[in-house]
């Protein structure tokens, strides 16, 4: 569970990095709305198969080509 002062909420982001990029998986995953991740290779990098792992655990993540 996360918790703090302000709800988040969906949107368009670009993923810059490995790891600020996992960071907006995260934060997408909790935010309400839907979220779109621009740049997603750059994840697939450093996570194998990230999309396929979490929604073994009930996320809800679409690929688009």
């Amino acid at each position: 569970m996360v918790c703090g002062p302000t709800k988040l909420h969906g949107k368009n982001v670009e993923s810059i990095d490995l790891r600020a990029g996992a960071t907006l998986v995260i934060a997408a995953l909790v935010a309400d709305g839907e979220s779109i991740l621009h740049n997603a290779e750059q994840i697939d990098r450093g996570y194998e198969r990230i999309d396929e792992r979490l929604k073994k655990i009930g996320a809800n993540i679409k690929r688009s080509e």
